[in-house]
């Protein structure tokens, strides 16, 4: 059993989609997570469909939509970085790590999740995943929590290896979506296609949601 898990990420929903299952896991056994959110994904594409936020609105609505999401999650302790959205690449590196670095040292977590360096596809998942493996590698080696990657990029196998970790987390399925769910803005024309599909348990769709898995670094 984990003593404390730290989850980071630079948008709301990254958490959702990629680490909400294992989240739910440790959450209904009593493990604390805390979930360092870099920014509010205020550049995000999507209003909702139909329409019903804009680029003024839109920062607002996903932090309450983030609040919601760690609530589905069972996730009490949410830090919000302020950061700005799709400028994390231009971060001092340095700084970056040292923001997260003064939450891994208060919170002394056992695992920590975040996106794989290079692997994130989205340049603000790579600075916050090599910024996040700074952090770490200032500790010394007795005192690094295992470190849990989410790999995106399409030559992630051929690059890394077939991932090491995999959890069956369809007995959370319901805590997953509804972390999916509260992320309405951006998640609603996407779940709208495919809810038929998890009602008729579509076993594509059901194995996307059930089955996560990542990639350990190794340091």
């Amino acid at each position: 059993m984990e003593r404390h898990i730290l989850v980071v990420f630079p948008h709301p929903d990254d958490e959702a989609f990629g680490t909400a299952g294992l989240i739910g896991l440790n959450t209904k056994k009593g493990v604390p997570v805390t979930y360092a959110c870099l920014t509010l994904g205020e550049m995000g594409r999507n209003f909702g469909k139909p329409f019903f936020a804009n680029r003024e609105t839109l920062p607002q609505i996903r932090k309450k939509e983030l609040i919601d999401a760690c609530h589905a999650m069972g996730i009490q302790d949410l830090r919000m970085l302020g950061l700005r959205d799709k400028t994390l690449e231009f971060e001092d590196p340095e700084d970056l790590a040292d923001k997260i670095e003064v939450i891994i040292k208060e919170t002394n977590p056992s695992l920590v999740i975040t996106f794989y360096p290079g692997h994130g596809v989205h340049p603000d998942h790579d600075a916050t995943g090599e910024a996040t493996i700074r952090a770490i590698s200032r500790l010394p080696e007795n005192q690094r929590p295992t470190v849990y990657c989410k790999a995106i990029t399409n030559d992630r196998v051929e690059k890394l290896g077939e991932h090491d970790i995999e959890f069956d987390v369809s007995e959370v399925q319901d805590i997953k979506l509804a972390a999916i769910k509260a992320h309405r803005s951006q998640t609603e024309g996407m779940l709208s296609r495919i809810d038929g599909k998890i009602k008729s348990q579509d076993q594509e769709v059901l194995n996307w949601i059930n089955k996560e898995v990542y990639w350990t670094y190794k340091f």
